[in-house]
């Protein structure tokens, strides 16, 4: 393969929006004098989506621009007379190709995706791009440590993440968290061809939403402020990160989901402090651990896209209530801190990680419906949805999936509002109709009684839904529904 001063390759970027610390760019602009990027607005992804209003779309549509900009400023300071990003509209796999061609490129880079269908896409373009003489590798980015990288003694892949994080963390050293030093290559940036201009989010067919609206700033910047804005509470992570109306989290998932932001920047300032011990550190460097985990269960485990890790599972009798499904989708279930966190899921496209646990386990243990449904409810309003995550904790939730601890983990959505929000501060944020319910039933405003409800101006039924389900009774279902295929596998 012709590599050096005059040979060219391109960069197909995806889910690594960023120009910085980047695994493909860095190899191309090492290895070879002249480098195009480009980024494919994918009709096979877009014309799927149940909307041409999706959150997720300006938010690429955003970062994009963002990210041409910053290729052309990287060239600038380095003297290249190149830069910029080459973008396309249509199905990926045909646009790739035919630009490749039409550049005369020796070889396409692209970070690694770990996604079913993704690697299928990767499969088709490598061998088209072989059949017409150019190359296809791809590079280890939005994850740590991938595939076979972290082993049990036996050679096999974990299925349970305490133990793999003990392993995780073993693995993880200075090699991993090292920058890839892209800017110290950029001279070799090309130009994009003449004519070449960025089509406008119309132009794409969609329609702006509330993004604008909302605290998340788009692109490289906005990774970087929400990241410094994280920094000083980063300390507090593990106390903080559950309370749903505390200002605990990093909101840096989006940005990781679409990788406007590296994991090793993230995971080298997290190691640092937790090597000080610093609690909250080591907590969020867990939570980098999660998302590597369910990496590896995807790459490993393809058929839990659509089937119960635990294949027994598969046998479980799902309930078909319609009623019920709509009431959950609504933000109609009677249980406040459910249906002000499925509320929070439409108007903003974010979900408190604690409130995704809770509304999960409400869907299935509860309202015993399939946890296939509730996951393909997320993926459609997720900011940051990810297929390895996404998945991977729906089948927690439902006890289908990676856990030591299998299907009697039932939570209680009044004890977990009381625990988790207890003076109501999100529920009110979400729900106004409960404003002035007191502390007291704000968890559970069905406990009220008829004295109480008029004081605060509530009409259960017309004001507030009634619960849709005991909890009580539709516990014992579930452990019903369970316990002989759990008996069955020795749970």
């Amino acid at each position: 393969m012709q590599q050096g001063a005059t040979a060219s390759a391109l960069v197909w970027l995806r889910r690594d929006l960023r120009c910085d610390d980047h695994a493909a760019l860095y190899h191309a602009l090492r290895r070879f004098g002249r480098v195009y990027c480009a980024f494919v607005f994918d009709t096979d992804i877009l014309d799927a989506l149940p909307t041409r209003s999706d959150r997720r779309v300006e938010f690429i549509h955003a970062s994009v621009l963002e990210l041409h900009q910053g290729l052309a400023e990287l060239a600038a300071r380095s003297g290249a007379p190149g830069g910029g990003l080459i973008v396309r509209h249509g199905p990926a796999p045909e646009c790739i190709v035919r630009l490749a061609r039409s550049l005369g490129v020796q070889e396409v880079l692209a970070n690694r995706d770990y996604e079913p269908q993704a690697i299928e896409r990767d499969r088709r373009v490598a061998r088209a791009l072989q059949a017409a003489g150019i190359a296809f590798s791809d590079y280890k980015d939005q994850a740590l440590l991938d595939r076979d990288e972290v082993l049990t003694r036996q050679g096999r892949p974990y299925g349970v993440f305490t133990p793999y994080r003990r392993a995780w963390l073993q693995r993880l050293d200075a090699f991993q968290l090292t920058p890839y030093p892209v800017a110290s290559h950029a001279r070799h940036l090309a130009a994009p061809p003449a004519g070449e201009c960025l089509p406008t989010l119309q132009e794409l067919g969609f329609a702006r939403t509330n993004l604008h609206e909302l605290p998340l700033p788009t692109g490289m910047r906005g990774a970087q402020l929400l990241l410094q804005d994280f920094m000083p509470r980063m300390a507090a992570y593990h106390e903080a990160r559950d309370y749903p109306g505390r200002k605990g989290v990093s909101y840096l998932s989006v940005h990781l989901r679409f990788g406007t932001v590296s994991i090793r920047q993230l995971a080298a300032l997290a190691a640092a402090q937790a090597a000080q011990g610093c609690e909250g550190a080591q907590a969020w460097l867990s939570e980098l651990a999660w998302r590597d985990f369910y990496f590896m269960i995807l790459w490993h485990h393809p058929q839990v896209a659509t089937q119960s890790f635990k294949p027994v599972y598969d046998r479980v009798q799902w309930d078909d209530a319609p009623e019920l499904w709509q009431a959950w989708c609504g933000a109609r279930t009677g249980y406040p801190l459910v249906d002000a966190a499925m509320r929070q899921l439409h108007q903003t496209g974010y979900m408190h990680n604690r409130l995704r646990m809770v509304v999960a386990s409400f869907l299935t243990k509860d309202l015993g419906l399939d946890w296939r449904r509730g996951e393909r409810h997320f993926a459609a309003h997720l900011n940051d949805y990810d297929l390895a995550a996404n998945n991977g904790g729906w089948q927690w939730a439902a006890s289908t999936g990676c856990d030591a601890q299998p299907w009697f983990r039932i939570f209680n959505p009044v004890t977990q509002s009381q625990r988790f929000d207890p003076q109501g501060r999100f529920i009110r944020c979400y729900l106004p109709e409960l404003a002035r319910v007191p502390d007291a039933h704000i968890h559970f405003p069905a406990a009220m009684g008829p004295l109480e409800l008029a004081a605060c101006g509530l009409r259960l039924g017309v004001d507030y839904p009634l619960p849709v389900v005991d909890h009580a009774r539709a516990r014992e279902r579930t452990l019903m529904r369970f316990h002989f295929l759990g008996a069955s596998e020795g749970g």
